[in-house]
């Protein structure tokens, strides 16, 4: 499919060797402690999700990664089982009414991001990166938007510049507006910059800024 990008047509390296690993060692030490400190939510969270809702605690999906490549991403299933029967992927919006009573709380929360860690240990993600999206939505806007897959030359992350910038998309042109975020992002990136993304995305947290 058209997001997909050949190794001929990889981009070169964004940072040196040095600052990805420190970017790599972030990755691990956030995500890492993220987990341990939220142990206890998470387990309440799995509880909660199971005797609120038919259906399984995780959910998985495929999105699009580094250079095109697509993986499962991991998230608390905050959304009735079966959301999309007919198999189209359709945007989450404000009000959406496959969200259930629990997961309208997870996703205020941010709540059910947190199992994307596991991911960012993995390596499929970092921490902080474009958001990933659906390979239908890539598809499609890379259809639409011109230097769109050029956000596929870093790992997507669970937070990101556009993230605590501009609220959640659900239309082309808001995918236009966040790709400005995400390509100054992979031009700028580098770890104090992530540092201070991720310092802004607590404060997000905390107020329950733009969820869905």
């Amino acid at each position: 499919s058209s997001h997909k990008i050949r190794p001929r047509d990889r981009f070169p390296e964004v940072s040196s060797w040095i600052g990805m690993a420190c970017k790599r060692g972030l990755d691990i030490i956030v995500s890492g402690s993220l987990l341990i400190l939220f142990a206890p939510v998470l387990i309440m969270t799995a509880v909660i999700i199971k005797l609120d809702s038919p259906g399984p605690v995780f959910y998985r999906q495929t999105r699009v990664g580094l250079h095109g490549q697509p993986y499962s991403i991991l998230k608390f299933r905050s959304m009735v089982q079966d959301a999309e029967k007919d198999g189209k992927a359709i945007w989450a919006r404000r009000g959406d009414a496959r969200v259930t009573r629990v997961g309208s709380i997870l996703r205020k929360a941010r709540i059910d991001e947190i199992p994307q860690a596991i991911n960012v240990l993995k390596g499929d993600m970092s921490f902080v990166g474009p958001r990933p999206e659906r390979p239908q939505f890539v598809d499609h806007l890379s259809d639409e938007i011109a230097y769109f897959n050029e956000r596929h030359r870093v790992k997507p992350g669970i937070t990101g510049w556009a993230q605590i910038n501009y609220p959640y998309g659900a239309s082309v042109e808001d995918a236009r507006e966040k790709l400005k975020y995400d390509l100054y992002y992979i031009k700028n990136q580098s770890l104090v910059f992530d540092l201070v993304i991720i310092l802004q995305t607590v404060r997000i947290v905390l107020f329950a800024e733009g969820a869905r």
